[in-house]
């Protein structure tokens, strides 16, 4: 992950792209068997993607928190708006209790000296607001916010997603799925620039009181490949081809209307027919005409009296067999078409599965 603050960070762009290939030739490849057309029926087909997706990042990001530990305002057991009053107040109780003369513990030493380091940042503000805006490496580096900077680092991080999702979704069938990730992805670019150009911190305290921007960013980073294969899966699988369906349905007409006019030409003959005998007999016995009402040769099967009423008839019922066909086609173009529908509550899925990835591992 590139550093929020417009200095890349190694070690998060190494982890982001095992992050993107892990999830790329891995979790990409599972979540299509799953959405397989014939294994599960289509809903229960979305909802066990979206639960596998959900579940995956949901264990990997938090693996990688607890890797990260506690940050320096969960050391104090403080919020970020905790004065510098109480800030010491805190670290005198906890110091107290981890101090190597009363710690028990083997690694005491080594819990004293985090507490030590996270009082000596918390308590000096400028500190503060850089660890705020860049972690505990911007300390390390002594890293001030850099408004050029920023926006350069930016730029190439989110211009290197773009170019990858653009790649990633070539072809017709990735068309919604590319509209997805790149609305992802320019919501991420919105949330991440308020976040690290905003004097105040803007995540609410009452519902995150001890995440900073910085954890902010890293979370939204973190999970963008899941987002990003997610949609990739489920925009495929959810593809409707219009065209294919419109020739499927011009075809059923054709076959349609070339029926009615097969039989509308065998009236026309026998009432013809009629009239030049005279009206007689109401009808004539077929030996050796060329069609039948199965569409066959008569010689194949026993002559069978015709009369224009029969033909009718029987013209009602291929219209009727026809219809069924192209009411098929219909039905199945409005259910195709209301899946594409279901685009506002595929958005209302990832923001949760987000939403609660954020809240499960942040506690």
């Amino acid at each position: 992950m590139s550093d929020s603050g417009g200095d890349a960070n190694g070690g998060d762009d190494l982890s982001g792209l095992t992050g993107f290939f892990f999830y790329a030739f891995i979790v990409h490849p599972a979540t299509a068997w799953i959405l397989k057309p014939g294994r599960f029926e289509r809903k229960k087909s979305i909802m066990y993607a979206i639960g596998f997706l959900a579940a995956l990042a949901s264990l990997k990001t938090g693996l990688e928190l607890k890797a990260k530990g506690p940050n320096y305002y969960a050391k104090l057991n403080v919020t970020r708006d905790s004065n510098p009053l109480a800030i010491k107040r805190a670290y005198k109780k906890l110091s107290l209790q981890l101090h190597p003369d009363k710690n028990p513990s083997p690694d005491a030493s080594a819990q004293f000296d985090a507490l030590k380091k996270a009082y000596d940042v918390l308590i000096d503000m400028e500190l503060r607001q850089v660890y705020d805006k860049f972690g505990a490496e911007g300390i390390a580096k002594n890293k001030r916010f850099d408004e050029t900077r920023f926006f350069i680092e930016l730029g190439v991080f989110y211009t290197t997603w773009g170019m990858m999702t653009f790649m990633l979704t070539l072809g017709r069938k990735s068309g919604d799925a590319r509209q997805w990730v790149f609305t992802g992805l320019i919501l991420m670019l919105v949330i991440e620039i308020a976040l690290m150009t905003t004097q105040e911190n803007v995540i609410p305290t009452w519902l995150f009181p001890r995440v900073t921007e910085y954890e902010c960013v890293w979370l939204l980073h973190s999970l963008f490949p899941a987002f990003m294969n997610g949609c990739r899966s489920l925009g495929s699988y959810l593809y409707v081809d219009v065209d294919a369906q419109g020739r499927a349905l011009l075809l059923a007409l054709q076959e349609q209307n070339k029926d009615i006019l097969l039989v509308l030409r065998d009236v026309q003959i026998m009432t013809q027919g009629i009239q030049a005998n005279g009206g007689g007999g109401g009808g004539h016995r077929l030996a050796n005409a060329t069609t039948s009402t199965a569409g066959l040769p008569v010689g194949d099967k026993p002559s069978i009296k015709v009369t224009p009423t029969g033909k009718l008839k029987e013209l009602s019922e291929r219209m009727q067999a026809n219809s069924q066909n192209v009411n098929q086609v219909v039905h199945q173009m409005k259910k195709d078409g209301s899946s594409g529908n279901s685009s506002l509550g595929f958005y209302a899925m990832i923001l949760g599965y987000v939403a609660f990835s954020y809240i499960f591992n942040s506690n």
